[in-house]
């Protein structure tokens, strides 16, 4: 879920007011637009089993960016990160 609303999921306002309010305004990730994902499980009964799926989307949006600052010297802080705003921040470089 991470790096599919990373690029694409964006809640809009105007004068403090949400414009976006439901989903059908919204742009939700899609599965052809996300990378791969491999899965690999590691065995490990001396370990307690532990939550594994939201915690693991928190730091998504810093490694996209961090990603896309390495490849383009375009560091972005805001969501979605969009080619067109790595393209205007490249532009003011």
């Amino acid at each position: 879920m991470g790096p599919g609303c990373t690029p694409s999921e964006e809640v809009r306002f105007k004068g403090g007011d949400a414009l976006d309010r439901n989903f059908d305004s919204c742009e939700l990730p899609r599965s052809y637009r996300s990378p791969e994902v491999e899965t690999i499980l590691i065995k490990n009964d001396e370990l307690p089993p532990r939550g594994g799926g939201e915690p693991a989307i928190v730091p998504v949006g810093a490694v996209i960016a961090n990603a896309i600052c390495d490849a383009s010297w375009a560091r972005l802080f805001q969501l979605p990160m969009t080619p067109e705003r790595a393209r205007k921040v490249i532009a003011s470089i």
